[in-house]
């Protein structure tokens, strides 16, 4: 009987995600535990730890190419300093509020600093058609400053 519970669970996380979740969480309240679709349940466990770091890495990526944005395209910086202020303004609070959530992931944004710095880079050259030696090769700030509400980076000439 036990097989045919799990094969049903199975199932029903396979063709219908909310349901099978809704079920999980009562399963989970009422002790029943040896009713819970373990495997699966790991596996959603895990995923959410994988998705609030892809979640982490994408802002702080946006982060930068907005921050190189104001500081070097000074073509298009009058026409869209207020518009990508705000959208940095937006990825400041997102990743904020992750770390709020999960504080342990400070520790991975700072793994992943210079690489979503060097992302960003490789991006803005696209998106601006500027010479990539237009942007410094290091992150144009600290860690902090970057999360910093306050800071901007300074305009070129």
């Amino acid at each position: 009987m036990t097989v045919e519970i799990n094969q049903s669970i199975d199932t029903l996380y396979d063709q219908d995600y909310n349901l099978w979740l809704e079920k999980t969480i009562k399963q989970l309240k009422s002790s029943k535990f040896s009713e819970i679709d373990i495997e699966n349940l790991i596996e959603e466990l895990e995923s959410m730890g994988r998705s609030d770091k892809r979640a982490l890495k994408s802002l702080l990526t946006r982060l930068f190419e907005h921050l190189l944005k104001i500081a070097y395209w000074e073509t298009e910086r009058e026409y869209n300093y207020r518009g990508w202020n705000g959208e940095i303004q937006n990825f400041r609070i997102q990743i904020r509020e992750l770390l709020k959530d999960s504080p342990s992931l400070k520790v991975y944004l700072v793994e992943i600093f210079e690489e979503c710095y060097q992302d960003a880079r490789k991006i803005t050259v696209k998106k601006t058609g500027l010479e990539s030696d237009t942007f410094p090769d290091e992150p144009i700030a600290n860690l902090e400053q970057v999360l910093d509400d306050d800071w901007l980076p300074n305009k070129s000439k």
